[in-house]
């Protein structure tokens, strides 16, 4: 029994020198703290109960706020920029065809803050047509690339969205990251372009152009995944032949 006892308090003690390490690295906790508490072990495993009584309700409250200030912590860390194609498809208009798509887009609260300090944020969509080749490089048809422009103007308190040389007022920056989610009739290549007994595969990307921003942040997004925001490669087989 005085060996189980030992290895707990151990193990105990080996986990609350861990914890120790980790909220004196994010500054949460003094050292006397954790001193205190494994002063509190040594009087549970000793057999100084009467002794530790005292000391439980205070153990538990400043363990569970410390505890959940690195919940918190690491909420609040997790919350970052993400875009990712969820549907795309291309349809056909008299000579052309038009590419239509849906993105679920997520900005920091830095990238937020920055917008509302007057940062302007360019979008690169790049959609490509091409014939896929067993045994060699696929064959580049077609690559239409469209920039896309997000900013804030702090007279009017509205946020302005750029596309194809054509602007549109949105009053929230919910309503702006929709309308920018959103690629509607974009032409992309013609009929000719194309033949009938060939088959073809288009792909569509869409990032934030890294080289547009300034050059503070250029040098941030280097070291750290904040300024940078890429969705996947996203694949289809598209029906061109209605």
């Amino acid at each position: 029994m005085m060996v189980f006892s030992m290895l707990c308090y151990k193990s105990i003690k080996a986990r609350l020198l861990w914890l120790y390490r980790l909220l004196q690295a994010k500054r949460l906790w003094r050292a006397n703290n954790v001193l205190q508490y494994m002063y509190f072990t040594d009087m549970l495993i000793t057999g100084k109960l009467h002794h530790a009584r005292r000391l439980v309700p205070c153990f538990l409250k400043q363990l569970f706020c410390v505890l959940g200030l690195v919940l918190l912590t690491g909420t609040s860390v997790a919350a970052s920029n993400s875009l990712h194609i969820r549907s795309a498809n291309i349809i056909s208009y008299e000579d052309e065809f038009l590419l239509n798509a849906d993105a679920e887009i997520n900005f920091s609260k830095e990238m937020e803050k920055a917008i509302l300090k007057g940062f302007t944020f360019n979008f690169i969509i790049e959609f490509q047509l091409f014939s896929p080749r067993t045994y060699w490089f696929d064959d580049e048809i077609v690559t239409t690339v469209q920039q896309v422009s997000l900013s804030y103007h702090a007279l009017t308190r509205q946020y302005i969205l750029v596309r194809n040389e054509q602007q549109r007022a949105l009053a929230t920056l919910d309503e702006a990251m929709e309308d920018l989610s959103v690629i509607q009739d974009l032409k992309v290549f013609q009929k000719k372009d194309v033949e009938k007994e060939r088959p073809y595969k288009a792909a569509l990307m869409m990032r934030l152009d890294h080289k547009t921003l300034p050059k503070a942040m250029q040098v941030e997004g280097m070291s750290s995944n904040e300024w940078k925001m890429s969705s996947q490669r996203f694949e289809w087989v598209p029906n061109l032949l209605k």
